[in-house]
């Protein structure tokens, strides 16, 4: 006979409680201004729909402006659940643990906004089956939509089958709930009656899975660079724009986690699940991710200033000293300076800090995506007589709140995960010893 069995976990209470919670006023409020912004930035985008791209700051010769930006940018985020949960799974990092979930639902949720941004981009979104029908793979773009596709759905496998098990913990104990969520709860358990061989066969996919994700990730994002880079257009067509993108999201993304962790230790009182001491282990992540970005920032305007190629040095001043410079330089700050002082010399212990340096390298980091790509497309190789000669880009408000929007969004889908489901995998966090001793009483 087999007997239903759960690891048990010294703070699962801890961790179901907010499964459990009664909606507050402050609750109500929150997902109502988070609705209220997405409804903005929906009607935002009928505006656009129905009057055209002339409704934004999009033109000759910038195409790409704040929505490419937001794709590269959700994009990036959605690499720290890969991160975390695949890379730092197979280097063995125990202490990654309490994190992948929160890491994993970043990237769950992140990718659709990083989709949905490429069609609001488009003129045109009901022709997107045409590369479906005529595409052709001597293009970047379709490397591109392929590898992200491929992405998501293997993000969503992975999130799916590392949730299982407390899907069927949630079956099991919360009887206080509602009657749809224990069906809910029933559906998406798939029967897991969580016997020790079926704990066995899992973690054996999720290894495996973590190898072809640690490989997904490379290929996606520097995929993505090269939507750019594969262009002969100046500031684009470098070696260096797929590590320099790759680095950039794993950067953003693993910051992103920090703001989410301290977001869910505060609110749901998660204080001894998620202790300093992984904030610390991540404070020192970002450490590294802090000096290699800028490692790759000075490599790339070090080669394009030393060649003193025409066309590449009107799109390095614009950064350093033109249109562009005050969100250059802002840039730096927020990325390099203000982190590195916070994390070598403020934020060791100290998760206030590390949030605030977070916060500041996913603004410098958004910024960042923009200075790739507009101030290239306002200082192009060739100038066509359709344009008016040079550009200066300037989003309109429907970009603005379309950009608020997807924000918005993002934020308000993940706050609802939390409400349904465990936030730290209990499986996954369970003393082995504890585990081990319950897996030998209760299989017979």
């Amino acid at each position: 006979m087999t007997i239903t069995y759960h690891p048990y976990n010294k703070n699962e209470s801890i961790i179901l409680d907010p499964l459990q919670r009664r909606v507050t006023s402050k609750d109500v409020m929150l997902w109502g201004a988070l609705l209220i912004l997405l409804g903005i930035g929906v009607y935002a985008y009928l505006t656009q729909w129905f009057s055209g791209l002339g409704e934004t700051g999009l033109g000759r010769p910038v195409y790409w402006g704040l929505y490419i930006t937001n794709f590269v940018f959700f994009i990036g985020l959605a690499h720290s659940g890969t991160f975390i949960s695949a890379i730092l799974r197979l280097a063995g990092a125990g202490w990654r643990k309490p994190l992948t979930r929160a890491a994993e639902a970043i990237t769950l949720f992140s990718l659709p906004f990083g989709v949905g941004s490429i069609l609001i981009d488009m003129g045109r979104p009901d022709r997107v089956m045409n590369i479906i029908f005529y595409g052709r793979f001597q293009s970047p773009l379709l490397w591109d939509i392929s590898a992200v596709s491929l992405y998501l759905f293997s993000s969503i496998v992975f999130f799916y089958l590392s949730l299982l098990p407390d899907i069927a913990l949630c079956r099991d104990r919360l009887t206080n709930v509602p009657a749809w969520w224990q069906k809910m709860y029933r559906m998406l358990a798939l029967g897991w009656t969580g016997r020790p061989e079926q704990f066995e066969r899992l973690e054996k996919v999720l290894d495996g899975m973590a190898i072809f994700m640690t490989l997904l990730v490379v290929t996606v994002h520097t995929v993505v660079s090269w939507v750019f880079g594969m262009t002969v257009q100046p500031g684009w067509h470098t070696a260096l724009i797929g590590p320099f993108f790759l680095v950039g999201a794993i950067f953003s993304g693993t910051a992103a986690v920090v703001i989410v962790l301290a977001i869910l230790r505060k609110v749901y009182h998660m204080e001894t699940v998620l202790p300093v001491s992984l904030f610390n282990y991540l404070r020192k992540l970002l450490i590294v991710f802090t000096v290699a970005w800028l490692y790759m920032m000075l490599a790339e305007f070090l080669t394009t200033g030393y060649g003193n190629l025409a066309d590449e040095m009107p799109v390095l001043w614009q950064k350093l000293t033109g249109d562009f410079a005050p969100m250059f330089w802002t840039m730096g700050i927020t990325v390099f300076v203000l982190p590195i002082i916070i994390f070598v010399f403020l934020g060791k212990n100290n998760i206030g800090w590390m949030v605030f340096a977070s916060i500041s390298i996913n603004i410098g980091m958004w910024i960042e995506r923009f200075l790739v790509i507009v101030p290239t497309e306002t200082r192009p190789r060739f100038i066509s007589p359709l344009m008016d000669g040079f550009a200066i880009y300037h989003p309109s408000w429907v970009e603005i709140a379309i950009t608020v929007g997807l924000f918005s969004g993002l934020s308000l889908l993940y706050l609802t995960f939390t409400r349904f489901f465990p936030i730290v995998p209990i499986w996954e966090t369970t003393e082995p010893e504890e585990a081990e001793r319950l897996t030998q009483e209760h299989h017979v």
